[in-house]
């Protein structure tokens, strides 16, 4: 006989695979794949299509398969991969006089996927007319091509995250391909707690972290205490940890939905922070930017960045898959993990992520999960996923949609004691054009 108790126990681990499949499944028709499908998400880099009638690129994004190309006038196109004819990939296609055009039987496409010429139907037919293939707008914003998704008549406007919005000189973005679902490398995004060990050996180190006040805090208090609270566009994830004078020593970051992350600075360092697009239910993107609002970028900034230093990672040339991968075992050096010189062998920050997230299978079973405090940031984003996906469901107001909601920072700050972030750092979690970085 079962007691109620055990049934109860029983029924946690079920309800917890529950969850876990509504919250990882993305592709068409299924509740999260729809809530992404709400916004605009990034879906190529500017230099993946550098000019007019450049090569076709394969695009899968949320577990469908898409190509991208720019045509003989600089319009962008996003549209599904195989050609109407007989499912032939158009990534072989020849991208000439505004259009796409099938190597097969020659059948031709425009960039919203309209045919315009099947060469073996007269034009009086009016057969290419009828053909159509599913397509998405594709807009160049802050060195990013982002494209949207969902229903035409409930497109928003177009993000303005303050990354985006400064000018070349000052932001720089990068991606890889990432061998795991996008939310257990969301939510090791906005899990402030592992720093001190991960990344602990890096941050006197890599010249996008080095010299700031704020690591000592870090390398000296592990006992981190969370509050986390809900914002217009997802939430304010505070991460406190001790500091001189019986002060504390505040990291706010932002999570703004569905999964952008902004992580809090360091020194005069630039802000940084991701987007985790997912790909399919077992891969996803993640994307990487930094950024500084009040000045360029430096020659040594850029070039740290571009060498996979901070929170980017060396990808192997011609693809954006990392050199440090599973099949390298992402160069673990236990030497070094021994000597201390890196807490889990792995050197860069980028990686030494991705290694533990990727590490945990391709779809993390979170019904053998054991929370502690210091996982507060990811219960409530995975609640406000939830929560969303009933709101979009009832046809109400998507939280991170509007302007408002992504005109956001994240902060590091030392407060006293008896003071609340979110009241004390308001405005520092607020993106002002011309206003400094709240750091330390």
């Amino acid at each position: 006989m079962t007691t109620n108790a055990e049934t109860s126990v029983q029924a946690a681990p079920n309800k917890r695979k529950d969850q876990n499949e509504i919250l990882t499944q993305t592709g068409p028709g299924t509740p999260m794949g729809d809530l992404f499908r709400r916004y605009w998400q990034p879906a190529l880099l500017t230099e993946e299509l550098p000019e007019n009638d450049c090569p076709p690129v394969r695009v899968k994004l949320l577990s469908e398969r898409m190509i991208a190309f720019r045509d003989s006038e600089g319009k962008m196109g996003l549209m599904d991969e195989f050609c109407a004819h007989r499912g032939v990939s158009l990534w072989f296609g020849r991208n000439e006089e505004k259009g796409l055009r099938c190597p097969y039987h020659g059948w031709k496409y425009d960039t919203t996927g309209q045919c315009v010429d099947v060469p073996s139907e007269t034009v009086e037919s009016g057969y290419c007319k009828k053909i159509k293939l599913k397509s998405y707008p594709l807009v160049e914003r802050g060195g990013v091509l982002w494209t949207y998704m969902g229903p035409p008549e409930l497109q928003p406007a177009l993000p303005e995250f303050e990354f985006a919005m400064v000018g070349p000189k000052r932001r720089y973005m990068s991606k890889r391909f990432q061998e795991c679902n996008y939310l257990q490398a969301m939510e090791g995004g906005i899990d402030s707690s592992h720093v001190s060990f991960l990344h602990g050996g890096a941050l006197e180190r890599d010249p996008l972290f080095k010299g700031a006040k704020g690591n000592q805090y870090n390398l000296q208090d592990f006992l981190v205490k969370f509050e986390v609270v809900e914002s217009d566009g997802g939430l304010y994830i505070g991460a406190r940890r001790n500091a001189e004078n019986g002060n504390y020593y505040w990291r706010i970051t932002q999570w703004v939905m569905p999964c952008f992350t902004a992580i809090p600075p360091r020194g005069d360092h630039p802000i940084h922070g991701h987007f985790w697009v997912p790909i399919d239910d077992e891969n996803c993107w993640s994307w990487s930017y930094d950024y500084h609002p009040m000045r360029d970028l430096s020659d040594k900034e850029m070039t740290a960045m571009k060498e996979g230093h901070g929170i980017h990672v060396k990808t192997i040339p011609g693809t954006y898959i990392p050199v440090q991968n599973k099949t390298n075992d992402y160069l673990m050096d236990r030497a070094s993990q021994k000597a201390g010189l890196t807490y889990s062998g792995i050197e860069g920050i980028g990686i030494q992520d991705a290694s533990l997230q990727e590490s945990m299978g391709a779809i993390c079973d979170r019904s053998k999960e054991n929370l502690v405090s210091t996982d507060n940031g990811i219960i409530m984003a995975r609640h406000r996923l939830r929560k969303a996906i009933k709101a979009m469901e009832a046809g109400q107001p998507l939280p991170g949609l509007t302007a408002e909601h992504q005109r956001v920072r994240s902060a590091s700050i030392v407060l006293p004691p008896d003071v609340a972030f979110k009241d004390a750092a308001k405005d520092a979690l607020i993106a002002k054009e011309g206003v400094p970085l709240t750091t330390v």
